[in-house]
């Protein structure tokens, strides 16, 4: 027997006629007949009998029906669950972002998440970006935000973003060092290369971004201080020890302040991609496609609002014409 079959059954006892249910059902009487005798087979017992008053239940077409429905209900309670996850999914979700990005998407995730789906519990951990991909491999978090796509078959990297990255030096004339760029002018990278440079030390991923660009445009860098801090070196290129390049967003603050100013790179053009991943060997539940979708969501809304400084949104075949590198290791 199957589910079809149940509620052929039930009708017919509910309406009393095997025509009356073949018009409720929309199927030919034929069919409907044709049905119980297959039921009544397999079952080894007679299940309906004509009367006077209409189609009865036997005793065994009794014990049938009282089965029936309570299947039937319980089938009807399971599909409407299901499809109460699809439109209010609940559960836990576990996003792993790199402290660089968490500061930017971290709060209008978790505000957009309570607003749409306050059954859903996010919770976000923040490391270096190959430690967040350790986390996507080995299943410690559900989603990702990472500056690289892994190269891993494993895990699913969707592009959303390129964020630029900028050189920045010392406000006015601060510097102690000769040769300052013309303000607000952009600079080629190969003038960037010869500057004093102050730069997270080698084997940063930053670092290593660098010298790639670099050495495209013909040149090694010009380091003069190593120190893998975001925040000290904007302090000792504040004093005025050199010039340094990181990303806009991550400068934007002290340039609107007036402690640093800021000049754009070309030739090439420096830029990293971000990228959100799932892992594709692990099914998706409601809760964490709802949180995935909202991710990107946000994310793109940051850059197109603003307030993600020098990120702008990206589609397949954007950014062709550009030089692009990915930063495995935000600090």
């Amino acid at each position: 027997m199957d589910l079809r079959q149940l509620r052929y059954f039930v009708a017919i006892i509910e309406q009393g006629s095997f025509s009356r249910a073949a018009n409720v059902l929309h199927i030919a009487q034929p069919a409907l007949s044709l049905h119980v005798r297959n039921m009544e087979a397999e079952l080894g017992a007679p299940l309906l009998f004509r009367s006077p008053k209409g189609v009865l239940p036997t005793e065994a077409g009794i014990t049938l029906l009282r089965h029936a429905r309570i299947i039937l209900d319980q089938f009807l309670i399971a599909e409407e669950e299901v499809r109460g996850f699809q439109n209010d999914p609940s559960g836990e979700v576990r996003l792993g972002l790199p402290g660089t990005i968490s500061q930017l998407l971290a709060v209008p995730l978790i505000t957009c998440v309570l607003a749409r789906f306050p059954r859903i519990k996010l919770r976000i951990s923040e490391a270096m970006s190959g430690f967040v991909l350790d986390w996507m491999r080995t299943g410690q978090v559900d989603l990702a935000v990472l500056y690289d796509d892994a190269g891993d078959p494993a895990i699913r990297a969707t592009q959303l973003l390129e964020e630029d990255l900028i050189l920045f030096g010392p406000a006015g004339n601060k510097s102690q060092h000769e040769g300052r760029p013309a303000a607000g002018a952009p600079i080629a990278c190969a003038e960037v290369a010869s500057l004093p440079l102050i730069l997270p030390g080698e084997g940063h991923s930053l670092r290593t971004l660098l010298d790639r660009a670099a050495l495209t445009a013909g040149h090694g860098l010009t380091t003069v201080i190593d120190i893998d801090s975001y925040s000290n070196i904007k302090k000792l290129v504040a004093e005025g020890f050199g010039y340094s390049v990181l990303p806009e967003d991550a400068v934007g603050r002290e340039v609107a302040e007036g402690r640093l100013e800021k000049w754009s790179i070309h030739s090439p053009r420096i830029r990293r991609s971000v990228y959100l991943c799932h892992a594709n060997d692990r099914p998706l539940t409601n809760a964490v496609s709802a949180v995935r979708a909202l991710a990107r969501e946000t994310l793109v809304r940051l850059a197109l609002e603003g307030q993600w400084l020098g990120a702008t949104p990206v589609s397949p075949g954007d950014g062709k014409d550009e030089t692009s590198h990915s930063d495995m290791a935000d600090r």
